[in-house]
């Protein structure tokens, strides 16, 4: 993940469960998220797993934890567990312009 300070454009208020989906506006609900992630999520729960080809939900980082589903190694996050692969795919976190950034920044 990006922090603001090198963020082109401020977070965005990202709903874990979209208000599309009668996802809540309450503490529990909201998180930040970056424009490419947030764009790229859409209104989606859940996506596929592309290892097993099943649907998963995706990352949730109030029930969650980072380490337990992904790994960053040279700018690039990968998913090592089911929720965590959707999640890589859904959120598209390894676009090239993201995956330059983390590097450039140390976030390796």
């Amino acid at each position: 993940m990006i922090s603001q300070n090198f963020e082109a454009f401020t977070l965005q208020i990202e709903h874990i469960i979209p208000r599309k989906h009668h996802g809540e506006t309450i503490l529990e609900n909201p998180v930040l998220a970056c424009f490419a992630c947030n764009n790229h999520k859409g209104p989606n729960l859940t996506g596929i797993d592309p290892d097993t080809g099943k649907i998963e939900r995706l990352f949730n980082p109030r029930q969650d934890t980072w380490s337990d589903c992904f790994i960053i190694e040279e700018g690039k996050i990968t998913g090592i567990s089911p929720v965590g692969r959707a999640s890589e795919d859904a959120f598209a976190f390894n676009l090239p312009n993201r995956v330059e950034l983390r590097i450039s920044i140390g976030e390796e």
